[in-house]
């Protein structure tokens, strides 16, 4: 069973564009699960542009009384604190525990996440960072590539899972060319599953591609969904949309 964690970045976003509290990303992500959704993430970037640190402390409260919805934190574990408030992202995830801690190695000055992890080169970096997460009880999830050699080393870090970056994968679908595209796809996460690690995915997974991603990842165990999940609610609204999006992982 693959479950979708739905990314709120782009609600606050929305939200950040006025002085305003409205879209409120607590409502959103009620609205999610309630929908039938099984986390929520959220990506507080160092320069606070959507998810800001509030919200993130308003949401691991809201979801205290959801024990069965997964909380998912992406961030760059080497981004430190920062004069408008941000605390860092360590001692964020410090403060909030969640469920799940997906570390990116985004640089502050990217618009959007595009590369994973060199396991290879920052093995010792993550292993210091896993055991650190596995103290405060979260789960970590690393992004990765498509590329079944950055695993050899992956089980020594003592990583739990992965979280494929599917920007090509899904690059390709838009030309037609998925079926091709995503056989380093299936050959990652088939190893990665012989090693014990599980398999996320996520960015530009869509109504389009989704199903078929799914139908060639079998082990696929969480897709987190934002910014064509928002998308698309604003033509048939979050409620219809997350379910959409759940129809394409049944």
């Amino acid at each position: 069973m693959t479950v979708l964690s739905v990314n709120l970045n782009k609600v606050a976003l929305i939200r950040n564009s006025r002085d305003t509290s409205i879209p409120d990303v607590v409502e959103a992500a009620k609205t999610c699960i309630e929908a039938g959704c099984s986390g929520i993430t959220v990506h507080p970037r160092p320069d606070q542009r959507h998810i800001r640190v509030d919200d993130v402390y308003r949401l691991a409260e809201f979801l205290s009384d959801y024990p069965e919805i997964e909380f998912n934190i992406e961030g760059n574990p080497e981004a430190g604190p920062e004069p408008n408030g941000y605390p860092g992202f360590l001692a964020l995830i410090e403060a909030v525990k969640p469920a799940q801690c997906t570390l990116v190695p985004d640089d502050p000055r990217q618009l959007t996440s595009d590369h994973g992890w060199d396991i290879q080169r920052d093995a010792a970096k993550l292993t210091g960072y896993a055991q650190q997460l596995h103290n405060w009880g979260s789960r970590v999830s690393v992004f990765l590539d498509a590329d079944p050699a950055q695993l050899q080393q992956a089980p020594m870090t003592g990583i739990d899972r992965i979280e494929l970056y599917t920007g090509p994968y899904a690059a390709a679908a838009s030309r037609d060319q998925g079926n091709a595209a995503i056989k380093p796809f299936a050959e990652t996460a088939q190893l990665a599953a012989a090693l014990g690690i599980g398999v996320n995915a996520g960015h530009d997974l869509n109504l389009d591609n989704l199903a078929a991603f799914k139908q060639g990842i079998p082990n696929l165990l969480e897709v987190s969904i934002g910014h064509a999940l928002v998308t698309d609610a604003l033509w048939m609204g979050l409620d219809r949309a997350v379910k959409r999006y759940l129809q394409c992982l049944e």
